[in-house]
């Protein structure tokens, strides 16, 4: 018999939660659930166990939270909550607080509370039954990643400095203080807005760490404070809501939202009233040779979620076009880990029954780097990237239009003019194509391949800093 220690990555988002549980005695605790339940509920029942303790590191921001969910579906289940930091929740739950600990079979959790990136932050130490005071690794949640640490800024410029303090405190008094065997499990991955730069590595060791974090080399509260909030990415615009529901407690489903079938003429009747947003899910290679004039393109892929949470109102109900009807299911778990329930329905037959209904298409052109590089001045191009990425180089002569402020700042680009659009591989780019067409741009042009195909076919390169 023996401990059960399972990770489960969630993509997109980038979240990892955690399953601790011993089969010997069939209990398990899980730590930091997404909404989609389903995956840790098939874990238990694959391992023989009996899922008795949800814990939370922090009241999340970039998702919403499984724990409701979780615990309304295993029944034996309860939920454990930092008290600390003044945290209130608006849902039942247990309240947990620094040196609080647990026994998960021959597992022993301990809580200690790690503020900066929230005021209410925990991290789960792990250490054997019999060697409590000899910890072997540490959920870290959002505090401490692998390369990098959790930001300090999303309770807004007022609460910035403080989190900042305590994250530098947190970094150094707590995590430095561990001995450098201790392993790190982080509650993010690469690609989450929730940390600068985080490596592509899903755990570490704080004797690793330690060497090479950057964030841990700061010997005072102004330098570290400084980095700290200069190297954050920008605030996701969806950050403040989540923090709003899961404080408040996510509502509990039990199914997924119940989506309508619309074949053509209703799917058009739909649109046509003016309530939803059609969001046409297809590659972008599928939206550019033909689409529904003004949808919106999130491709299906795991990163919908994170840019239905830039771009989309989750108070506005969606219309679904699908690459096939049997991806409804998977494309509409995509949009609940964001907090998207609201569905007025689904193009039934996807694009194919509308060709053959004889409505309306749009399309968007795709031209290759060799073609934008030869057309030069003539050709009105856009990087739509992260401002970090355009600060290590650029399309020589683009504009830099970060995603999420590209409908404010259409207005600036010279709507006459053949248009491109860039990112690093040609997602990105696509949504902000049909931004662009629903802005009344109507030579626009998506770049397969982005800035990944133009640095492989050794073109130019502006602006990289050294």
């Amino acid at each position: 018999m023996a401990l059960v220690f399972e990770r489960i990555q969630t993509g997109g988002i980038a979240v990892l939660s955690y399953m601790i549980g011993d089969d010997s005695n069939g209990v398990a605790a899980v730590v930091d659930p997404t909404w989609d339940v389903d995956k840790y509920v098939e874990i238990a029942r694959q391992k023989n166990l009996t899922i008795t303790h949800i814990f939370e590191t922090h009241i999340h921001a970039d998702l919403v939270s499984g724990a409701r969910e979780l615990c309304a579906r295993m029944g034996s289940a309860k939920i454990f909550l930092s008290q600390e930091g003044g945290a209130q929740y608006g849902f039942e739950h247990e309240k947990v607080q620094d040196g609080d600990r647990f026994e998960i079979g021959k597992t022993l959790i301990t809580v200690r509370h790690t503020p900066g990136h929230t005021p209410e932050h925990v991290a789960f130490l792990l250490a054997e039954r019999t060697r409590p005071d000899t910890p072997w690794g540490v959920l870290t949640g959002d505090s401490l990643f692998v390369s990098s640490a959790g930001r300090p800024d999303l309770l807004g410029e007022d609460e910035s400095q403080k989190l900042a303090e305590q994250q530098f405190h947190t970094l150094r008094d707590f995590y430095m203080a561990l001995p450098d065997g201790v392993l790190i499990y982080p509650a993010h991955g690469a690609g989450s807005p929730c940390g600068a730069d985080i490596g592509d590595r899903l755990e570490s060791s704080i004797g690793y760490e330690r060497q090479h974090n950057a964030f841990l080399q700061f010997e005072d509260v102004p330098s570290f404070t400084e980095y700290a909030l200069s190297t954050a990415p920008p605030v996701p615009r969806y950050y403040p809501l989540m923090k709003q529901v899961n404080a408040r407690g996510p509502e509990i489903l039990g199914n997924l939202p119940r989506v309508p079938g619309l074949p053509p003429k209703a799917f058009q009747q739909a649109m046509q009233d003016g309530a939803a947003v059609v969001v046409d899910t297809r590659s972008m290679l599928g939206f550019g040779g033909g689409h529904i004039e003004g949808a919106l393109n999130i491709g299906g892929s795991p990163m919908l979620s994170i840019w239905a949470g830039w771009l989309l109102d989750p108070e506005k109900p969606i219309l679904l076009v699908l690459d096939s009807d049997t991806k409804l299911e998977d494309v509409v778990k995509l949009f609940l880990r964001t907090g998207y329930t609201k569905f007025a329905g689904y193009l039934v037959g996807g694009m194919s029954a509308w060709d053959n209904a004889g409505f309306r298409l749009d399309k968007v052109g795709q031209i290759t780097v060799h073609e934008v590089q030869e057309a030069g001045d003539a050709l009105q191009v856009i990087d739509v990237r992260a401002p970090d990425e355009w600060k290590g180089g650029h399309v020589p002569g683009a504009h830099h239009m970060f995603l999420p402020e590209l409908r404010e700042k259409a207005a600036e680009l010279d709507r006459s003019r053949p248009t491109a659009v860039y990112c690093d591989s040609g997602y990105r780019a696509s949504i902000g194509t049909s931004i662009l067409q629903q802005e009344g741009f109507t030579k626009v042009h998506n770049i397969p391949g982005s800035w990944q195909a133009w640095t492989k076919a050794g073109f130019p390169i502006e602006g990289a800093e050294k």
